[in-house]
């Protein structure tokens, strides 16, 4: 994904939501990003957490979600998918 790309995607989004990326502080490996989508994050620490779906629709349901996976009280937030 282009810089372009990623600018197109999140002026669609909430700009008050958090980024939340994939973990890795250390460097170890890198991959270009693949996609973002809308999640709501659960912060199990201040340095990490979980992610879950703000609430259940179609779209979710068709995509294998239940109600198990509604995070009631997280912070909206932009999940940032890597390619691998």
């Amino acid at each position: 994904m282009t810089v372009k790309e990623l600018i197109e995607k999140l002026q669609q989004e909430d700009p008050e939501r958090i980024v939340i990326i994939s973990k890795d502080s250390e460097g170890n490996n890198f991959s270009p990003l693949s996609d973002l989508s809308a999640y709501a994050y659960d912060p199990e620490t201040i340095r990490s957490g979980d992610i879950g779906i703000e609430k259940l629709t179609d779209e979710n349901r068709e995509q294998g979600y239940t109600i198990e996976n509604i995070v009631v009280d997280g912070q909206k937030a932009i999940v940032l998918w890597p390619t691998n």
